[in-house]
């Protein structure tokens, strides 16, 4: 079954006839995760980096957020019995797209905030597409674990 991730959602399963795909990752930024023991993956698209400032934001949808959404989505794989240190995580996005003169520089931001999260947490990146001025797909096929990339040259494995 196909299940489309939209914009600050995300989506987890065990199920390995599942694919999950997410379109039009511009500033934000695409999270794969999967255990290839447990066979969870799953796929996040977050919009902005902190919910510092609209914390009922965040409490109403906590996947908007870097910061809510991955603590939140990584809770989802480990509740299907995904383990942090067998999770091979993929990104993409954090592209300069809306902001042509990259002055608020989202998606540099919520680059530094994956980074930063995952840092204080221990979770490796396996693999990045991250920056430039176009927008991607990301899809996620549960029987393998492959990520693939889609943008406007193509389609290509992350």
């Amino acid at each position: 079954m196909k299940h489309v991730v939209g914009v600050s959602d995300m989506k987890v399963t065990n199920r390995p006839e599942d694919e999950i795909v997410t379109h039009s990752l511009g500033s934000c930024i695409g999270v794969s995760i999967y255990d290839p023991v447990a066979r969870v993956g799953g796929l996040l698209h977050f919009q902005l980096p902190t919910s510092k400032d609209s914390p009922e934001k965040a409490a109403g949808n906590p996947f908007m957020y870097a910061d809510t959404g991955i603590p939140a989505f990584f809770k989802a794989a480990y509740s299907l019995g995904g383990e942090k240190g067998r999770m091979k995580v993929k990104i993409a996005g954090g592209a300069s797209v809306a902001d042509k003169n990259d002055f608020f520089q989202i998606g540099n931001r919520n680059y530094v905030m994956v980074k930063k999260l995952f840092w204080k947490n221990g979770v490796l990146i396996d693999s990045e597409d991250i920056g430039g001025n176009s927008w991607r797909t990301m899809r996620l096929e549960m029987a393998s674990g492959n990520v693939w990339i889609k943008n406007g040259k193509g389609e290509y494995p992350l």
